[in-house]
């Protein structure tokens, strides 16, 4: 009786914080699988079948038929094609998280924003003053990355030691770093412009945004126009990825409920906690209209949004399968001679002095800059440890970086000597921020007492419930939320 009533009381903030929890467990898990991908690649590219590694992603495949016929290497429509769907779902990412995440009003999102632009200034100025000029010169986006899958896979492996509003803010600021490097690869990164293509792009763009503001929820539409604005970017000289994440923005974040639903359904559109509480769980904010008829992301058939189905769907596909192919693809670089004189080299250091030393320095210098301006609050139960150990883990660059060394270097020797870097820094950054974590947190603990941890969030015995803005819990009686339970 008690168990079924403490699950009662526990179901509101249930529903608030386990889509993140399920993300972050996805994200960790998908960074080992990551991390396993790259060891194989080095492994390849460094055996006797060292020429079998250069020659498979070098193999020609057509697609279509003529004459929508294209025929590319397949590390081509790996690195164009399918990683388009990785930044599709950062686009859906972003989307959310800009509706109804951290990043939806100005002060929840300054201090993860502050972060993410000292993250990308800092390291890109320190890769800039060993390449000034230099046959590097293009390399300045490299280090302005960040990992999500293995830093959430770092805090992952930390588990209950870490306070879980440490785990929303890296989010929040990945997240915002990755529109950075997404207008990084669009403004800096791009080939000679085709004015054809990108007018034909902007055709498909429109209609896409025409379906969304006429409602259409069929996701063949958005495919099929999909397809095309891929084609169109393409053929223009902007890098085709980026297709990805205009799409992102035009599908749907919103799903028609009709008024009148059977009282079983309603129930399931709308839960009587939520009602009761004047709270929408995860929900998108209505249409500019504001039509009542709309709502979003309550998990059952009737009410879940077009752009909520689709990031579910698409979760493990690019976890488990998008990204360690990327990874295998792009990791293999053959070593010889003396790795220690590849690492001396310019694009190396600056690479290195970026990720490792630029990210946790701009990280925190920034964030200290708005927590002084008053701009700003760090989220209740991290310290500036804390601030300074999410620095460390934001310097794991790894899978964006890797893809801006392919945009910048093409197949040259100095792309060889970015990977050696990025993976360099990326091991050192997951090992140096794992471990002052580790530290950071016994120390607070110590200090302090407890905090909520993911884990006690998923139990029970915790009781926490809902009161406005704040999250109760018996260790904690006045924590800030980790989620706002209302949208805008």
């Amino acid at each position: 009786m008690n168990a079924l009533l403490l699950s009662e009381i526990a179901t509101p903030i249930d529903r608030l914080v386990r889509p993140f929890l399920k993300f972050a467990r996805l994200e960790a898990a998908s960074g080992i699988v990551l991390f396993t991908a790259m060891l194989a690649a080095l492994f390849w590219a460094n055996s006797p079948w060292h020429e079998s590694y250069t020659q498979v992603w070098a193999t020609p495949l057509t697609l279509g038929v003529a004459p929508l016929r294209l025929t590319e290497p397949l590390l081509l429509w790996i690195n164009d094609g399918l990683m388009t769907l990785f930044f599709f779902l950062v686009g859906l990412e972003i989307k959310r998280e800009m509706l109804v995440g951290e990043l939806a009003s100005f002060k929840r999102a300054a201090l993860p924003i502050m972060a993410a632009v000292g993250g990308m200034l800092v390291p890109a100025a320190l890769y800039a003053a060993f390449n000034w000029r230099g046959p590097g010169a293009a390399g300045w986006g490299v280090p302005m990355a960040t990992d999500i899958a293995f830093s959430l896979g770092v805090l992952s492996v930390l588990g209950r030691r870490v306070p879980f509003a440490l785990k929303i803010f890296l989010t929040a600021l990945a997240i915002a770093d990755d529109i950075g490097a997404v207008l990084v690869i669009g403004l800096f990164y791009t080939s000679s412009i085709s004015s054809t293509a990108l007018f034909v792009a902007g055709g498909f763009l429109a209609a896409l945004a025409v379906s969304n503001r006429c409602h259409v929820e069929q996701p063949i539409a958005y495919l099929l126009l999909s397809l095309g604005l891929w084609a169109a970017m393409l053929q223009s000289g902007v890098h085709a990825t980026l297709a990805g994440v205009l799409i992102a923005l035009c599908i749907p974040a919103r799903t028609r409920v009709p008024r009148a639903l059977p009282a079983s359904d309603a129930g399931a559109a709308a839960p009587p906690q939520a009602a009761a509480n004047g709270v929408a769980l995860a929900a998108v904010p209505g249409p500019e209209s504001g039509d009542d008829d709309w709502h979003a992301a309550t998990t059952n058939g009737h009410s879940e949004s077009l752009m909520l189905r689709l990031e579910r769907l698409l979760h493990p596909w690019i976890g488990f399968g998008v990204m360690p192919l990327f990874a295998l693809a792009n990791a293999g670089v053959t070593i010889t001679g003396d790795p220690w004189a590849v690492l001396r080299q310019p694009v190396s250091v600056g690479i290195l002095a970026g990720l490792v030393v630029g990210k946790p320095l701009g990280i925190l210098l920034l964030s200290w800059a708005a927590v002084r301006a008053r701009v700003a609050a760090l989220p209740t139960g991290v310290n500036w440890r804390h601030v300074a150990g999410v620095g460390l883990l934001g310097g794991i660059g790894f899978t964006m970086s890797l893809f801006i060394a392919n945009l910048a270097f093409g197949q040259s020797a100095l792309l060889d000597a970015a990977k050696v870097a990025i993976l360099a820094a990326s091991v050192i950054s997951g090992l140096a921020g794992g471990l002052f974590l580790l530290t950071a947190s016994r120390s607070s603990r110590r200090r302090s007492g407890t905090y909520v941890s993911s884990e006690r969030l998923e139990d029970t015995s915790v009781r926490p419930e809902l009161h406005g803005a704040v999250l109760r819990t018996k260790d904690q009686p006045d924590a800030k939320a980790l989620l706002s339970p209302t949208s805008r």
